[in-house]
């Protein structure tokens, strides 16, 4: 017996190359603070390219995020993490996300791919539920897809000292992903 298509899973599947909507998408991010209390945020800069093939499991998918465009709700904190305490987004602009495989897990998907930040790059897997394709109101095709990863910044050469006291900040960090993209012509 022939298991099923993998894009049987998915309704509407389309192959093509699809462009984050900035208007209708978000990265977001939260980072544990003082041991009780979780941080939010999100880049309002990127690029998102995600290249659906034939078989969903040869597609891939390509991020830029403008590190500059980070947003916490807290100017003084923004620039802070802008400064070379931190992101040093001086020498490092970008961030950069590059996937190399893409599997099925269960009743989802795991894209692995390779995260560059900091001047390091590390292997970094991230959760996908693809949300569907269908029509957009500009008469276009429009696909969603939401994914979940985590880094440690530590990893990326992110060390946080405030005031002599280390581990005011988790190592951990929560990144969420919420694209609505556009099929390009």
């Amino acid at each position: 017996m022939n298991p099923a298509p993998a894009t049987a899973a998915i309704p509407g599947y389309q192959i093509g190359t699809w462009k984050a909507d900035p208007v209708h998408s978000g990265i977001a991010f939260s980072v544990r603070q003082l041991g009780f209390s979780k941080v939010p945020g999100r880049f309002t800069g990127y690029d998102i390219t995600i290249v659906t093939a034939e078989d969903p499991l040869g597609s891939s998918a390509t991020a830029t995020i403008d590190l500059a465009s980070i947003d916490t709700g807290n100017d003084r904190r923004d620039k802070h993490l802008r400064s070379a305490a931190y992101f040093e987004t001086e020498k490092y602009p970008t961030m950069n996300y590059r996937s190399t495989g893409i599997r099925r897990t269960g009743n989802g998907w795991v894209i692995d791919g390779e995260l560059t930040f900091h001047g390091v790059t590390r292997q970094v897997p991230m959760a996908v539920e693809v949300n569907g394709f269908g029509p957009g109101p500009d008469g276009g095709r429009r696909a969603g897809f939401s994914a979940i990863a985590q880094i440690n910044r530590r990893e990326f050469g992110i060390d946080i000292v405030m005031d002599g006291v280390c581990g005011m900040v988790a190592e951990r960090v929560s990144i969420s992903l919420e694209i609505e993209a556009v099929l390009q012509q």
